[in-house]
């Protein structure tokens, strides 16, 4: 666990509300955060289908994660796996999976699913290396 984490305690989310850190959740009930996750002001999150955040995950502030999107009538749970690291200003859609150790570009729209261990950026995102 990185030293920055020693005394980490799982925020207080409620419906709607903003948490201490300034983000924002909406259908509490299908979210799952997991440990020693670092998350940016002002990010959104809508979780009526379902949102999976694994433990060590950081994201950046002002970015938004949909499992719903009434543009496009998608729907779908999100799921970020294990020590992802996501961008500022960033935007997840429905449906997407991004895999454990990825890292995913500032900017970036991330419409489809992202493998494990990548570097993924852009508007869609795409993979422009490995991580070994």
């Amino acid at each position: 666990m990185e030293k920055r984490f020693v005394q980490w305690i799982p925020p207080v989310i409620e419906e709607g509300k903003m948490t201490q850190w300034h983000w924002i959740v909406r259908h509490v009930k299908n979210f799952v955060l997991g440990l020693y996750t670092d998350i940016g002001a002002f990010c959104y999150i809508n979780a009526k289908y379902g949102v999976d955040i694994g433990d060590n995950v950081q994201i950046g502030a002002h970015c938004a994660i949909y499992s719903v999107s009434t543009i496009d009538n998608k729907q779908g749970k999100v799921t970020l796996g294990k020590n992802v690291c996501i961008g500022a200003h960033t935007i997840i859609m429905p449906g997407v999976t991004i895999g454990e150790h990825s890292v995913i570009g500032a900017h970036s729209f991330v419409n489809k699913d992202i493998p494990s261990y990548v570097v993924a950026v852009g508007c869609p995102a795409k993979i422009i290396r490995s991580i070994r």
